[in-house]
């Protein structure tokens, strides 16, 4: 998949919990300026890391439950999830180069250190 795939509260299960491969899930909304700086990364993101990483987009305003349950308070929030698992976030605008050396970092370790900002 070279595209994040927008996701929903009735497709949130089946995209991101139950997916093959490890997810990156961008919460997000229209109105929020850090969220559009973030957005031309997440897409490269999902390009660069096809057939590693699977990205979807979450518009907290459609999908608020989404956002309760997990605990979303600011956006941008990016969360990693393995195997159905919350395994780690991180809250605001992070720089490409510095959010591809995480996900590299946890990808090729197979822990998880996004977040620590």
């Amino acid at each position: 998949m070279s595209n994040p795939v927008h996701v929903t509260e009735s497709s949130f299960e089946a995209e991101v919990l139950k997916a093959d491969l490890p997810v990156l899930a961008d919460f997000w909304a229209d109105w929020c300026a850090p969220c559009r700086m973030l957005a031309p990364v997440v897409d490269d993101l999902a390009r660069e890391y096809a057939g590693r990483l699977k990205v979807a987009k979450v518009d907290v305003d459609e999908n608020p439950r989404l956002a309760v349950d997990y605990g979303i308070m600011s956006i941008p929030t990016l969360a990693l999830f393995k195997k159905g698992k919350l395994v780690d976030r991180f809250i605001g605008y992070m720089p490409d180069a510095q959010l591809k050396q995480k996900l590299e970092t946890a990808l090729n370790a197979g822990t998880i250190t996004v977040g620590a900002n």
